[in-house]
């Protein structure tokens, strides 16, 4: 028998548990009929954290994750604690986590499945056939440089400060993922910077360039500017393969993309760290949709995305491609039968609650098995 997989479970606030619930019912069938052994560990993350120990994620679960073959992440996030300081921000989770696990590459895919062509924002002739891969870095940039935080200033008067930071070795990290990602795509890679105004973009684009020269010559590398990459993304996004890009960018890149194929509850991420010392690379996959607060409780949530991050784990962390493959060819065909959550719900269809939806796909798998 086959030694189990270490996996952590952070399912945090809002509709996170309410979706990782559907996840459970997978991980469930692959066991019984895949031989799939998971030796699950549940803890709180966020608000959750908060209202049980005062902190958004205590030092014990990021050693649990170090330990971890790979951590799944629901969402944080509670407008109850928008009162409290920065630090102690239900947010605060994952940043952290991203940081100690040193999960510095970010693989947003936004591919629009033929059965919600219709969902998108665009016109069908426009958005048909779109599969994107954005990668983002995640531990450096504007969201952790330094020096950071509000000062008050001699006249009484606030500033606040955050400084964009980037270093030769983090972008080549970020980048090297990002052209390995190509060669098993279409080949093509667009880095995506502002050289025009920032030293930090013209920095970025030179270490991007000189990598393809050194290591990459086989990959198509293109460099766009960042807000023409948004515009572009709205005018005719099949001509992007994988878009590298940092923190900043990334984040309103890949949100940007996410309606392109109909809603955020449909995309998954996963975010690559470190090769260990046991040769495993550290790895979390989460949903990007959030937390949803004024749906949470309601049954409504859609869970695709978080059955779509776990099919990212499976093969990307466990090598388990086939089953990962299998889920995704469930999704699909649930979609194309009709049935559809609140978030993407279109004239004709079937209308389905969280467990519904849940329910659809592990039958699914059963018949494509």
């Amino acid at each position: 028998m086959s030694e189990a997989y270490k996996l952590l479970v952070l399912a945090g606030d809002g509709i996170g548990p309410e979706v990782m619930r559907e996840v459970a019912r997978i991980v469930h069938w692959l066991d019984a009929n895949r031989g799939l052994k998971l030796d699950i560990t549940e803890e709180l993350v966020g608000a959750a954290s908060l209202a049980v120990h005062g902190v958004p994620i205590r030092d014990e679960v990021i050693e649990l994750a170090k330990q971890s073959d790979a951590v799944l992440f629901g969402s944080v996030g509670d407008p109850a604690w928008g009162h409290v300081g920065f630090d102690k921000r239900p947010e605060v989770a994952i940043l952290k986590l991203r940081k100690e696990l040193e999960l510095f590459a970010n693989l947003r895919p936004a591919q629009l499945f033929d059965a919600l062509i219709d969902a998108s924002a665009l016109k069908p002739e426009v958005v048909r056939g779109l599969d994107i891969m954005i990668v983002r870095e995640t531990v450096g940039g504007i969201y952790f440089g330094e020096p950071r935080g509000i000062e008050t200033l001699p006249d009484g008067s606030r500033r606040g400060i955050n400084t964009e930071v980037y270093t030769t070795s983090e972008i080549e990290r970020v980048a090297r993922v990002a052209f390995e990602m190509a060669r098993q795509r279409g080949n093509r890679v667009c880095s995506v910077e502002k050289c025009n105004v920032m030293e930090s973009g013209l920095l970025w684009k030179e270490v991007v360039t000189d990598l393809h020269k050194r290591e990459y010559q086989d990959v198509e590398l293109s460099h766009m500017l960042a807000d023409n990459c948004a515009m572009q993304l709205v005018r005719n996004p099949n001509q992007f393969d994988v878009i590298v890009t940092g923190n900043l960018f990334g984040d309103i890149l890949s949100d940007l993309a996410s309606m392109l194929t109909g809603s955020l509850g449909m995309l998954p991420s996963a975010t690559l760290g470190i090769v260990r010392d046991d040769g495993k690379r550290n790895a979390l996959y989460e949903p990007i949709h959030g937390s949803a607060p004024d749906i949470a409780g309601k049954g409504i949530a859609n869970p695709l995305a978080q059955i779509l991050s776990f099919a990212m784990l499976l093969r990307y962390s466990l090598n388990r491609a086939d089953d990962a493959d299998l889920i995704e060819k469930a999704v699909s065909n649930v979609l194309a039968s009709g049935l559809r959550t609140a978030d993407i719900m279109s004239p004709g269809m079937a209308r389905v609650g969280t467990d519904m939806m849940g329910q659809a796909v592990v039958r699914e798998m059963e018949k494509l098995a």
